[in-house]
């Protein structure tokens, strides 16, 4: 029976975020993209995903993704064969990120919202990815499309979420836990924590890579996931 693979997508996100991984990874896998627009908790993403989707799935998610794929797991860990958590983290946000978000809400809703500006843009990619005007545009227009409504949505959610390391332990199932070592937003660290946590993960560390990592390293990102969706099956 073919694998079915939820993808999530972070703030800000469509499925333009997994685009390569949906095209290389057609064949081995019925492929859904979680809906995370109109929104403002990760509890309800996670149970929409649920109520979606029946019965067992491998799930992968990055950044505001990834927090949706744990809230998944601790809402029912008996339906979830694998889990891939992309460029992202199990801790709430601190004091500061708070404020910072909170911040971005309040100048998003006064009309100044323009999605990931070039002011932001390296914060989301590797210096080399930043040169690419291909890609910049692709992050751009993925932003402006998700839209100002969304935005503030998904930033309350980001902020509301629960710290999930203490569920970590208890999911025994093959987890893939990959992050760009340039990632700033969710730097590696948290890649490497979570990892050492989970009984049966996989730790990618991508050099030279951003956050945005399915978008700057398609390949390699690819090529974990056909792996993770290996390793759930048996």
């Amino acid at each position: 029976m073919t694998t079915k693979l939820v993808l999530i997508p972070g703030l800000l996100c469509s499925e333009v975020l997994f685009a390569p991984q949906i095209e290389a990874l057609k064949d081995t896998a019925e492929i859904v993209v979680a809906e995370t627009k109109g929104m403002d908790s990760i509890t309800a993403m996670a149970t929409r995903l649920l109520d979606e989707n029946s019965g067992e799935m491998v799930i992968a998610g990055l950044s505001m993704g990834g927090y949706v794929a744990l809230e998944v797991i601790r809402l029912a860990p008996e339906r979830i064969k694998g889990m891939g958590l992309l460029s992202t983290a199990a801790d709430q946000d601190t004091d500061k990120k708070k404020r910072l978000r909170k911040e971005l809400i309040r100048l998003s809703s006064i009309g100044r919202f323009k999605g990931v500006t070039p002011r932001l843009l390296p914060q989301f990619l590797s210096p080399a990815a930043l040169e690419d005007e291909r890609l910049t545009s692709r992050v751009m227009d993925m932003a402006a499309e998700v839209g100002q409504e969304n935005f503030a949505l998904q930033q309350k959610a980001i902020m509301g979420r629960r710290d999930q390391r203490g569920h970590l332990p208890d999911f025994r199932r093959p987890a893939l836990v990959l992050c760009g070592e340039l990632d700033v937003l969710t730097p590696p660290e948290k890649s490497t924590e979570m990892a050492s946590l989970l009984p049966h993960a996989e730790l990618v560390l991508l050099p030279e890579i951003g956050h945005l990592s399915t978008l700057e390293a398609p390949e390699a990102c690819s090529a974990a996931l056909q792996q993770l969706i290996t390793s759930s099956s048996h």
